[in-house]
């Protein structure tokens, strides 16, 4: 049954397809039984010259402003040689341009003296700043001892003098207290008043220290040196 199908639908196709050109071939693949038409294509032959080179117009209005540099006569002279109708001594840079390209040369290309000379002078100074950061660490490697003990004894300076500063505080509350009756807060007007009156006190106590002790200097009597015998 399904044999007839295809079949009747394989005749009802070739009825159609009659319209199709002579040119046009049909495949039939007789394991399916299917046909699959396939056009003939007869493209058109390029027009290329290839016997005569194209030179283009360095007048003309539709040349490409790229055709008509120094750069595409190159290509043109190395791709054809005489018959580009280019003059080679047109072709070589001027004076500008070849003195350009030596400075460039040199300067990215230079030569093995050059290089030489440059690669010791580098060396050279790599030496001179190894060397000084060498002496450097040296230096301080001989400062470190003093460095630690002034170190240490700074450390031990700032702790006996806050040592110092809480026993004063200590001894300022206790002051205040035994003077007002009452715990006073170190913060407090009265408590400062107390604290600027005692150092007051204890400045000029000083300053009487000073006097007296020149005072004696002053009125000790000075032994006359040994005369010689």
């Amino acid at each position: 049954m399904a044999a007839s199908m295809l079949c009747r639908r394989t005749a009802g196709l070739c009825r159609t397809l009659k319209g199709i050109p002579s040119k046009t071939l049909l495949t039939v693949n007789s394991q399916c039984g299917l046909l699959l038409p396939t056009a003939s294509y007869n493209p058109k032959p390029l027009k290329l010259n290839l016997r005569e080179p194209y030179i283009p117009d360095k007048d003309g209005e539709r040349t490409p402003e790229w055709q008509k540099t120094a750069r595409y006569d190159r290509k043109l002279f190395g791709r054809y040689g005489s018959g580009s109708g280019v003059d080679p001594a047109s072709l070589w840079p001027s004076r500008e341009q070849l003195d350009k390209l030596v400075a460039e040369e040199s300067e990215w290309h230079p030569p093995l003296e050059v290089m030489l000379k440059n690669i010791e002078a580098k060396e050279k100074e790599e030496t001179k700043k190894r060397l000084a950061r060498e002496k450097l660490i040296a230096a301080n490697m001989a400062k470190m001892p003093k460095m630690i003990a002034d170190w240490r004894r700074e450390k031990r300076e700032s702790k006996q003098k806050l040592k110092e500063e809480k026993d004063r505080r200590a001894k300022l509350l206790a002051e205040a207290r035994e003077r007002f009756g009452y715990a006073v807060d170190p913060r407090s007007p009265k408590f400062l008043e107390m604290v600027a009156e005692i150092e007051k006190e204890e400045k000029k106590k000083k300053k009487l220290m000073k006097r007296r002790l020149r005072e004696e200097q002053a009125a000790a009597p000075v032994t006359p040196p040994a005369a010689s015998s």
